[in-house]
Parts: structure tokens; C-alpha cells; sequence
């Protein structure tokens, strides 16, 4: 097995795009493979994610072949990954799987969404479909009514279904942790601070508490700012083998471990602890040794408590990290320095790898206003649908700054 390094990281402005699914793969694949020096032609293999295109763009089953047709990449092993929110992060492990197995000395993984659709309940419905439709009738029609047109009055909900979850989530949290939605309103004031100094960033206004507070109850305790938007965007990265990467000064980006785990309800933990106690057992690293994390943070609790699960503080103290400033850009473990999926963006299947994106920004030195100082081990956390009461899948990457360029 080969070492695998990042040699390469774009991605595209997430919000409201004009452009298509094509245009922004092409858009951040260029960007990637430019930062990265490397021609089309030099990628062997590629692995490209995408969840909502099949309900919301009508394209299924060869989603890379058909957004990557003009980026010069045709001819290459081409891989599609759909796995909802986590898709591009899976094809990023994907990607270092096939590079540390000897497969490929040059992969790319690509994630691309377009969620901002004219019939906004469509790409909420497409977001329904990542839960258990089998298990869950009310899903099961809101998906068949909104997406596949099979009932001529369809209920049209207000919201993403999901963010109920998150709701029934976040208020438990709260009363285990002794917290106050107020607290709630931190992350996202935490958030749009962050996407403020983001140029890609969806949202950047700082906002305040009172006015998080303010704005429209989506479902108790959420209000709106605190779930994360419909996003368009795309995002991709280029990862290489020691060899390759030697060969061309591209070694200042090592990959110390991916991980990817479902969650099974009967284990006694959940699919991130799963993710991240085998992320730490292979990278031979611990939550001690995080300069900067990016975690899925859909709804404003998912963040406080993604971070206790991740085991970088006690269950119910992620609340006094948070109010101490210490999770802040300057703070002593800066969570989601990009703003977030609550600022960000969440173009779902783009989400992960641009989550990647940004750690490999930090650790190597490249974020401006926003860069974390000394940054040199970084985790990203990204989810992906929902099962049983947690997220269906969870990835976790750890990347390393290792000073090295040849």
C-alpha cells in the first residue's frame, strides 16, 4: 500500500447557480486539476458524486460520464458514486482507496448539486428520499407525490422533512446538555462570522442572536437560520500516490485516513463515533491532535453535537466550547472555518468534498481571513441521509500538512 497525497482542491461558489450540473464540475474540475499540475489525460480514474440529478434533473445511472463530457476526462475510469449527502466524501475515499491500492497513481474525486430548482417542494422531496421510504409511509408518499408527480394535489410542505429530524434532535440535546436554543442561535452566528471571510460562501452577512431568534420557526427549536439552505455548487480534488506525488513537489498533503461507516442501530454507537474511532485507529492520531474540524452541520445542533461525538470534548460540554469562543476561528479548535453547510452551502453532493476542500486549504495555508494558525492536522466529518434516528452514513477523513514538497 501506497502513502496517498492531496495534490490538488477546488471548488466552485456555493449558492444560487446559473450554469448547469456540467458547468460547475467543469468549473471546480479545472480549477482542481490546475492547482494540482496535472493535464485530463494524467488521470487514470475517477470517481464522481452526485445525489438529487436522478429526481431533479432527470439524469440517472451515467451522471459522470454525462457532467464530465467536456472537462477532457473522458476515456478515464469513470466511477458514479450517489450516496446521499456523503456522496463526495465517499468518493474521495474511493478515490485514495484506489491510489493506495496501486490501481491509479492519479484519481480525482468530484462531487456537483444543483438543488435550486424553480419548484422549490422538488428538491425537498428529493432530500425525503435519503430516509428509509421502505420504513417510513409518510416519506415514502411525500417522495411520490412531489418528485414522481403521482398525485395531482400533493401536500407541499414548508420545509425540508429532514429538518424535523434534526428538531426532535436538537431538543434533546438540549435538555441533556442544559442548553438554550440561544445557544442554537452561537453556531449560526459562529457560522455566518466565518462565511463572511469565505469568498465561496453562500451566506455572508454576520448576523446576531436576536435576529437568528427572529426569524421564521421552521420546527421547534429551529428557526430558519439555523437549517442549513438549498445550494448549487460543485467541488473536486486530486489525490496521488507517493510515487506521483514525489515526482512532482506534491507531497505537503498527506491523507492519514479515511473511513466510512453506515449505522447499524443495534451497535450501541453512532455512525460518526463508528467512523471516527476507525479513522483514529488507522491515522494512529486522536481528537488531542486537531488543529481544525469540519463537521455536517444540516441543522445548528448537528454541530455541537457532531464534536461530542467526534470525542474532541465530553458529551454535553460541546455547549461551554461553544460560548467560550474556543470553537471560533482563534479559538483552540476551530469547527467549520469555512461557515459551515449552515453558510457555506449544502449543494449535497458537493458537500463532502467540499468540507475536504477547505481543511486542505487550512492546513496548507492557503485560507486568508480565515486561516487557522499553526493548522497541521485536520479531520472533516460529513453525514449523509437518515436511519433509524441517525445518519445513514458517515465519512471521516484526516489529512496532514507534512511541510514536504518533494
Amino acid at each position: 500500500m501506497t502513502e496517498v497525497y492531496v495534490a490538488g482542491a477546488a471548488m466552485t461558489p456555493f449558492g444560487k447557480s446559473a450554469g448547469t450540473v456540467s458547468d460547475l464540475a467543469g468549473a471546480a474540475v479545472r480549477d482542481a486539476l490546475a492547482d494540482a499540475g496535472v493535464s485530463p489525460a494524467e488521470v487514470q480514474q475517477v470517481f464522481f458524486g452526485n445525489s438529487a440529478s436522478g429526481l431533479l434533473q432527470g439524469q440517472e445511472m451515467i451522471r459522470g460520464q454525462v457532467y464530465l463530457a467536456e472537462t477532457g476526462l473522458l476515456g478515464a475510469a469513470i466511477v458514479n458514486v450517489e450516496n446521499a449527502c456523503a456522496a463526495s466524501s465517499s468518493a474521495f475515499a474511493l478515490a485514495c482507496a484506489a491510489v493506495a491500492s496501486g490501481q491509479a497513481d492519479i484519481a480525482l474525486a468530484v462531487g456537483a448539486e444543483r438543488l435550486i430548482v424553480p419548484q422549490k417542494v422538488r428538491a425537498f422531496a428529493a432530500l425525503a428520499s435519503a430516509t428509509d421510504l421502505e420504513r417510513r409511509p409518510e416519506m415514502r408518499e411525500l417522495v411520490w407525490d412531489l418528485a414522481l408527480g403521482g398525485s395531482a394535489e400533493p401536500v407541499m410542505p414548508s420545509s425540508s422533512p429532514l429538518m424535523v429530524h434534526y428538531a426532535s434532535k436538537g431538543a434533546s440535546y438540549l435538555e441533556r446538555s442544559g442548553g438554550t436554543v440561544e445557544d442554537f442561535a452561537r453556531v449560526v452566528v459562529k457560522s455566518r462570522a466565518a462565511g463572511a471571510l469565505n469568498p465561496n460562501a453562500q451566506f455572508r452577512t454576520p448576523t446576531t442572536i436576536d435576529e437568528v431568534l427572529a426569524g421564521r420557526l421552521i420546527s421547534a427549536p429551529l428557526h430558519m437560520a439555523m437549517c442549513s439552505p438549498l445550494s448549487d455548487g460543485a467541488a473536486a480534488l486530486v489525490v496521488m500516490s507517493e510515487r506521483a506525488a514525489r515526482s512532482r513537489g506534491r507531497l505537503g498533503l498527506r491523507v492519514r485516513a479515511t473511513s466510512i461507516a453506515s449505522n447499524n442501530p443495534l451497535a450501541g454507537v453512532t455512525p460518526t463515533q463508528a467512523a471516527s474511532t476507525h479513522a483514529y485507529e488507522r491515522s494512529g492520531l486522536g481528537p488531542a491532535d486537531l488543529d481544525v474540524l469540519e463537521v455536517h452541520d444540516a441543522a445548528a445542533p448537528a454541530e455541537l453535537m457532531l464534536i461530542e461525538e467526534l470525542g474532541v470534548t465530553p458529551p454535553g460540554t460541546a455547549i461551554k466550547l461553544l460560548r467560550d469562543g474556543e470553537t471560533s476561528i482563534g479559538g483552540s479548535i476551530p469547527v467549520n472555518t469555512g461557515g459551515g453547510l449552515l453558510s457555506r452551502g449544502h449543494p449535497i453532493g458537493a458537500t463532502g468534498a467540499a468540507q475536504i476542500v477547505e481543511i486542505a486549504d487550512q492546513l496548507r495555508g492557503r485560507a486568508g481571513a480565515r486561516q487557522v494558525s499553526g493548522a497541521r492536522i485536520g479531520l472533516a466529518q460529513n453525514g449523509g441521509g437518515v436511519f433509524y434516528d441517525d445518519e445513514a452514513t458517515v465519512t471521516v477523513t484526516i489529512l496532514e500538512a507534512t511541510g514536504g514538497t518533494s
